[in-house]
């Protein structure tokens, strides 16, 4: 009793004091009646805070008892639980089993330890017979694709037959048809990349992060909704700013689009839905206030007199209009919302690029040995059968072979969507270093991932590998966005190769790329809402222009739901969704200017495309999930910088655009 009373006042007093007489009783009345430790009673006392609301709930001697008695609830509906699901396992009668055929075992415990053994009829209770008894042996994943368990004879036939379980034809990669095949190009007229008769001795490129990378490495998981709900509120005064800006409005031009009034008002606010369920529709369509504009309501959109917009959930718009009735805000125009400008440099900045890169004012400076080599390409890494990572391997071939300038991996690398990564049924890597029985997932990708990377870096070592992380990767701890970058002492990951976090904008020389793992093209083509007919009737191109206009990588709120994304290849066929970290949503955002490249991985059909003067790149997985998938290189020439952009930076600091959409040719290839 004594060491309960220290445990317990340990657990539960604060500083030096202790906790009183009637309230310890009570604590360790609770303890005694369900047989539970102080550490556990403290876990449910830490819930049961939660569960109350507020995060200052004292504890007294009538909290102590409302807590006694929620205890005794919760563990009572435990055992009413547990006691049902063995009442369940009880019912019916317990057949005997019985042999069915001359040529099978009546138990089922040869089915599967010898290769010859026929297995018996799985449908009806036979079926639900063989289960009880039979020995647990490799998950459904293991039995369609590991060759060396004798179980495996009928996956291994099917293989032999070209079949999957499905009865799918599979193809090996070696097998694959149309490798290296140009699915795309943009700027076809600009040639592609001409390899050098040797790599260049020092790297033509200087990586800079555009993003504090020191920012990402937050404690996830420790969200708290008064910071969420700030993060948000801030998000829409913001552009209640760059609305009054770029329009010249007064402040009286603005007002609450909830309060009921007769005097037109401009409105800023987010994109929101009436329901929780279902797909936005021009029904269902709401505008959320922030807490300083409009008391943080909700008000239905009227837009019966709009011919032409596209909205989805989250986005922040600025509308005109009258809220006559105080029920709904009737829009009569949709404010357009200001571009960030575009990446710009001095002349001089352009010239040592040039100069670095051995470009002269003498040489065609057109030529294709100039051009930056740039290859980009996203996970999954490797098909769902294997992990033997073959499509990473060819295009480490592939940019060792032309001596590529900069390779870009963007996560998942280790897919926790990959069936034998998700169940952890596959066999470690051949290789010395690694001691089965210490074995981590970081052993497996210091083989499997960081060897082909150090062959590449030994055969090209100008090259400079940037790796970005995503949400699905089973390595990073990190497990929300944004997401620090992946944790590199422990990846045998060559010196070349750079860590950096998800999303990021970095600059290699004078370009600026942006990069995000997440799938939000995927996300707003399920969610976006279409008034009238597009501007732009490619769909491909007009889902980047919201992250442009939205200046943010993911604008979207809230996430879609994950079991309306694209199946996983697990045996439970779930996406692992967006793990949004609200508080955090800040370091997506763009600054100060619009990115010359956006780098913006999907399941939609791969592409390259200008929006809005940005290169927009989705390089489409590099390995599906029953085949092979594509990769973007791209061939950015230098570029020019006439004399009078020289004299005018003398005059006043003039700064000249980098109009990459100009001079990269871009082509989706299949790996």
């Amino acid at each position: 009793m004594a060491n309960n009373a220290e445990e317990l006042n340990g657990f539960f007093s604060s500083g030096d004091s202790k906790l009183q007489s009637d309230i310890l009783g009570e604590l360790q009345s609770t303890i005694r009646l369900h047989s539970i430790s102080p550490q556990e009673l403290f876990y449910k006392w830490e819930s049961y805070c939660i569960k109350m609301g507020s995060e200052e709930t004292r504890l007294d001697l009538s909290t102590a008892r409302a807590f006694k008695k929620d205890v005794q609830e919760i563990l009572e509906r435990e055992s009413r639980s547990k006691a049902h699901m063995r009442s369940a396992d009880k019912k019916g009668p317990h057949a005997t089993p019985r042999n069915n055929g001359s040529n099978r075992d009546t138990f089922g415990m040869l089915d599967g330890l010898v290769p010859n053994t026929p297995r018996p009829p799985t449908t009806n209770g036979a079926s639900k017979r063989k289960s009880a008894f039979e020995t647990p042996m490799t998950s459904k994943v293991s039995k369609a694709v590991a060759k060396s368990s004798p179980t495996d004879g009928r996956a291994t036939s099917m293989q032999a037959n070209g079949l999957t379980d499905g009865g799918v034809p599979v193809v090996a990669f070696a097998d694959r048809h149309n490798a290296g095949q140009i699915i795309e190009t943009l700027n076809g007229h600009l040639l592609p990349h001409e390899p050098p008769l040797a790599p260049p001795s020092e790297p033509r490129v200087r990586l800079t992060a555009n993003t504090d990378l020191k920012k990402f490495y937050y404690k996830p998981m420790s969200m708290h909704l008064s910071e969420a709900s700030e993060v948000l509120d801030d998000r829409i005064d913001e552009f209640m700013s760059l609305i009054q800006a770029h329009h010249n409005l007064e402040d009286s031009a603005f007002g609450n689009a909830a309060s009921k009034s007769t005097s037109e008002v401009v409105a800023v606010g987010r994109v929101a839905s009436d329901s929780s369920e279902g797909k936005l529709n021009t029904a269902s369509l709401v505008l959320e206030t922030s807490r300083r504009s409009g008391a943080g309501l909700r008000v239905p959109l009227k837009m019966d007199a709009i011919s032409q917009c596209e909205f989805f959930p989250g986005q922040i718009i600025a509308m005109r209009g009258v809220n006559a009735s105080g029920e709904y805000f009737s829009v009569s125009e949709v404010l357009e919302v200001p571009l960030l400008p575009p990446a710009a440099s001095l002349p001089s900045l352009l010239d040592s690029i040039n100069e670095r890169a051995c470009v002269t004012e003498n040489d065609d400076i057109e030529h294709a040995t100039n051009a930056l080599n740039i290859l980009f390409s996203s996970g999954p890494y490797t098909a769902d059968d294997n992990l033997d990572f073959e499509p990473l391997h060819a295009l480490c071939e592939k940019a060792a072979e032309t001596y590529a300038d900069v390779l870009i991996l963007i996560g998942p690398l280790f897919d926790v969507e990959h069936p034998l990564l998700a169940t952890g049924d596959f066999d470690l890597p051949d290789d010395p270093s690694i001691e089965p029985d210490k074995a981590t997932l970081s052993d497996a990708f210091r083989i499997l991932v960081g060897g082909p990377l150090q062959r590449l870096a030994k055969a090209v070592p100008s090259i400079t590998i940037i790796l970005v992380p995503s949400v699905r990767d089973v390595i990073n701890k990190h497990v929300s966005w944004p997401q620090k970058p992946y944790p590199k002492k422990e990846l045998g990951l060559p010196k070349q190769a750079k860590m950096v976090s998800n999303p990021v904008t970095i600059s290699l020389n004078e370009i600026v790329i942006g990069i995000s793992a997440q799938d939000i093209l995927y996300d707003l083509r399920r969610e976006e809402v279409v008034i009238g007919r597009p501007k732009e009737s490619n769909v491909l191109a007009r889902l980047p222009r919201h992250l442009i206009q939205q200046r943010h990588f993911f604008p979207m709120f809230p996430p879609v739901d994950r079991t309306f994304l694209p199946k996983a290849g697990t045996e439970e066929g779930i996406a692992a969704g967006m793990p949004l970290d609200i508080s955090y949503l800040k370091l997506g955002e763009w600054l100060n200017v619009r990115p010359d490249m956006l780098i913006t991985p999907s399941a939609l059909s791969p592409f390259a495309k200008v929006v809005d003067s940005v290169l927009v790149i989705n390089p489409g997985p590099l390995s599906k999930r029953k085949g092979p998938g594509t990769y973007a290189q791209t061939a950015i020439y230098p570029k020019k910088v006439t004399d009078e952009e020289r004299t005018a930076e003398q005059l006043s600091q003039t700064r000249i655009g980098h109009r990459i959409f100009d001079r990269a040719r871009a082509d989706i290839v299949r790996i």
